[in-house]
């Protein structure tokens, strides 16, 4: 692989595969929002809801850590089962995190929601697991993701509490 020295970046061609990675991550990840909307006015919220602002800016940068961390994986090679189970954990978790969008928005079902969340969670954890045994910095990768989805857990549950 040829990368930037000076920042340990691929170049070229691997450039070019991770890039495609990260948009295809993202325009995966915002399909959802744009085939069911994330209207909110429904939403009784409480007083820690973050601005609407933030919400496409974050999504925007934890799927592209994760198209990073997929490609990271991927470059390991199909070959090998360690990296196969890798990408059929995170092929669960992100099936998940796609599936919350109708439910919680689509539907206005929080309670469904929480359900879905708390499973994209247990992926979540389990994508970092199976990731690690494959590459260490693309688990890293994953870590704050869990952290956000953490955050719209308790987000989803105060919403359904209210």
């Amino acid at each position: 692989m040829h990368t930037n020295r000076s920042l340990g970046l691929p170049s070229g061609r691997e450039a070019l595969l991770a890039a495609g990675f990260v948009v295809g991550v993202n325009a995966l990840g915002a399909l959802p929002a744009f085939l069911f909307g994330s209207e909110t006015d429904w939403i009784d919220r409480p007083w820690f809801y973050p601005p609407e602002i933030l919400f496409p800016i974050v999504w925007t940068l934890l799927f592209s850590l994760l198209g990073l961390a997929l490609y990271r994986v991927w470059k390991r090679g199909l070959r090998r089962r360690d990296v196969r189970v890798a990408f059929g954990v995170f092929a669960g978790q992100f099936a998940l995190n796609i599936l919350w969008t109708p439910v919680f928005f689509g539907l206005q079902r929080p309670d469904l929601g929480l359900l879905v969340i708390l499973a994209l969670w247990v992926g979540i954890v389990g994508t970092i697991v199976a990731f690690d045994r494959v590459d260490r910095v693309a688990a890293a990768l994953v870590v704050p993701y869990l952290v956000w989805v953490s955050f719209a857990a308790v987000l989803n549950y105060a919403i359904y509490a209210a």
